[in-house]
């Protein structure tokens, strides 16, 4: 299996359960990290406070752009978007719905949560 074979989850906006900005510091230090290793995932799938990594003013955008650019999709969920008010504010990937972030993770053989 390979990292091509992987699905990322981003819950929150940032990695773990510290205060808010070491968990964006964490996320933009993954993302960066993972970019120069070159070990990137199939698909990132964003749900809950995650989605807001993938709109305006997020710390990770130039991270998230550049996984695009490397031909990672990006699916953020609608219901999510929605629920924050965020669907204008959408920079990054496609808006997807819970039906597509099911079939990614059923059909993943190994998904990160982060």
């Amino acid at each position: 299996m390979s990292e091509r074979d992987t699905v990322w989850l981003f819950t929150r906006f940032g990695l773990g359960e510290g205060p808010a900005e070491l968990q964006q510091q964490l996320a933009v230090k993954y993302l960066t990290l993972a970019l120069e290793g070159g070990k990137l995932p199939a698909k990132v799938i964003f749900y809950t406070e995650g989605v807001r990594l993938a709109c305006h003013g997020s710390p990770v955008l130039d991270q998230l752009r550049e996984l695009e650019k490397r031909g990672i999709e990006l699916v953020l969920c609608h219901t999510c978007l929605s629920y924050f008010g965020l669907l204008d504010q959408v920079q990054v990937g496609v808006v997807g719905s819970m039906a597509d972030i099911i079939e990614a993770l059923t059909q993943a053989p190994k998904v990160v949560a982060l």
